[in-house]
Order: C-alpha cells, then sequence, then structure tokens
C-alpha cells in the first residue's frame, strides 16, 4: 500500500432536496453530479442522503410504492428512525437507528419501503442514507438476498477519541458483518471533538466521506454537516479531525472496470439488458407485490 498522502478533490454541498415518494426528502450527492461521472464512486453508484428532518404524527404510511430493483444492491443505514420493508418473495422486516439493510436485488425483485407503523403514527426524528452498490457482470443475474444487519452485530473498534463502527470490510484486521460482492469499506467513524484519526485505504480504491453529524476537516479542509468530501486517488494516507464530536460515513471500494448501462431502477452493463428487465417486469417475472 502506498505511504502517499491522498489528497481531497471536492468538498459537496448538499444539492438541493427533492422527495422520492412521500417518506424520504433526500440530497443525491451522485450520480448526476457534473464532477463525477457513473463511475466516479464505484463500486457505489448512488447516494441519497436523508438529512435530519422531523416527520409529523400520521394515520398513512408515508414511504416508496411498489418498485422494482435489478443488477445491484441497496443499503440502507438508519440514523433516526424506522423502515418497515416487504418484496415479492415474500420478505419483510424493520430497521431502526443504528441497523443497517443491505438487500441484494441482483436478477430482480419487486419491493416497497415505507416508514415503520409506530413511526409513522408517532412522528419524529428522521435520517437516513440509501446506497446503490454495483454488482460485477457476473453476479448481476444471481440469487436475491437481505442482510439484515443489527446495530449490536456491527463490529466496534475503539480508536484514540472515539470508535470506528465496521458495517463491511475491515480495520486494523476486524471485520464487518456485511459480505460484499467487491472489496469495500463503508464504516461510521464516531469521534469527539479535537480527536484526529488517521486512515490508510488503497490509493486505486475510490473513497469519499459524508459529514452525519459535527463537522470535520479533512487533511485540515473544512468539511461541515451534510457535505460530502470526495478524496482523489493520488495516495493512501489522509486524516480526519473532529471539529465537534462527529459522526462520519465513509465509503471506499475497488473501482468495477465495467460498462454500466442504467435505466431507472435497473443497473445493468447492456441497452439490451435493460430492455430485457423491462420485459421482464411487465410479463410478471419479477413476482406480485400489492402496493
Amino acid at each position: 500500500m502506498s505511504t502517499d498522502n491522498r489528497s481531497v478533490k471536492h468538498v459537496f454541498i448538499p444539492p438541493d432536496p427533492h422527495m422520492v415518494g412521500d417518506g424520504f426528502r433526500v440530497h443525491s450527492f451522485f450520480p448526476g453530479n457534473p464532477v463525477m461521472d457513473k463511475k466516479r464512486m464505484s463500486p457505489f453508484y448512488l447516494m441519497d442522503y436523508n438529512a435530519k428532518i422531523d416527520f409529523s404524527a400520521s394515520d398513512h404510511q408515508r414511504g416508496v410504492g411498489v418498485h422494482p430493483h435489478r443488477g445491484f444492491e441497496t443499503v440502507t443505514i438508519a440514523y433516526h428512525g424506522r423502515i418497515a420493508h416487504h418484496d415479492s418473495a415474500g420478505n419483510s422486516g424493520v430497521i431502526g437507528e443504528g441497523d443497517v439493510q443491505w438487500m441484494t436485488a441482483a436478477s430482480g425483485l419487486l419491493h416497497k419501503e415505507y416508514h415503520e407503523e409506530s413511526f409513522s403514527r408517532d412522528g419524529g426524528l428522521f435520517q437516513m442514507v440509501q446506497l446503490w452498490v454495483n454488482l460485477p457482470a457476473k453476479d448481476k443475474m444471481g440469487t436475491p438476498k437481505y442482510q439484515e444487519i443489527a446495530n449490536s452485530s456491527i463490529t466496534r473498534v475503539p480508536v484514540e477519541g472515539g470508535s470506528i463502527e465496521i458495517i463491511a470490510g475491515e480495520y486494523q484486521g476486524a471485520k464487518g458483518p456485511a459480505s460484499t460482492f467487491t472489496p469495500m469499506d463503508v464504516m461510521n467513524l464516531r469521534l469527539q471533538a479535537g480527536s484526529t484519526l488517521q486512515l490508510d485505504l488503497p490509493a486505486t480504491w475510490n473513497t469519499g466521506l459524508l459529514v452525519v453529524e459535527g463537522s470535520v476537516k479533512v487533511n485540515g479542509i473544512d468539511a461541515p454537516l451534510d457535505h460530502f468530501v470526495l478524496m482523489d486517488n493520488d495516495g493512501s494516507r489522509f486524516t480526519v479531525t473532529a471539529t465537534e464530536d462527529t459522526l462520519v460515513l465513509l465509503l471506499s471500494g475497488e473501482p468495477i472496470d465495467e460498462p454500466i448501462a442504467q435505466y431507472g431502477p435497473f443497473l445493468m452493463n447492456k441497452w439490451e439488458e435493460l430492455e430485457v428487465a423491462i420485459r421482464d417486469v411487465s410479463t410478471g417475472k419479477f413476482g406480485v407485490l400489492e402496493d
């Protein structure tokens, strides 16, 4: 691994938010960012960030109705609030604060996700991240599966002035519970004000950091709350210094060097494969799920 310092490429302010369904008010940092092409954070293709928002109490469960997925994984990290989900294979579940749902859509399924019933009834603080993680071509038509990762099962490594929560990947020999198709790190960095963490990641891996709580300096460059820091690929080592008590989501992974074809909720390699996916949904091959 290189010992060269890695520099900050860009610090992004949160883009204007938009609603996904009626339950998720998100800032979409990528794709669609003019500074970043569709492979710039590969294997991470999309990041929707629902910054903190208070939802009022409601008899209606806000969320996203039935929709298909094929060719990738969705990773939902809950910081505040509770989400329920169902799919066309009969799977269902609920994630709450600190939990993670890692869904491998692969060959395809129908899915819906919405505010959990008691959370909808009472209302409250809501904050989530959803990632789309690309799959290599050889795995895109595999069998769908879920990894329901409870907060209690996430690996925690103490560091000076805080801790690292490993969802996927490893830090100093400690490994996270999520299994992945390509090498990657998905971690929460919890740091107390004034503490500094030095990270050493492969220079060829695409790396970014989302400031979920507080604020930090990355290599001395300010990164306020709700901002996303894109690292350059010019070295391996960099520092994160907490200017107040902070929580940072770290994403780093080995790029998937394959063509990308994306349309709506499908992420494949060729346009012809997207046409097949659309046809398979319309002919019922993704199963049935009531809205």
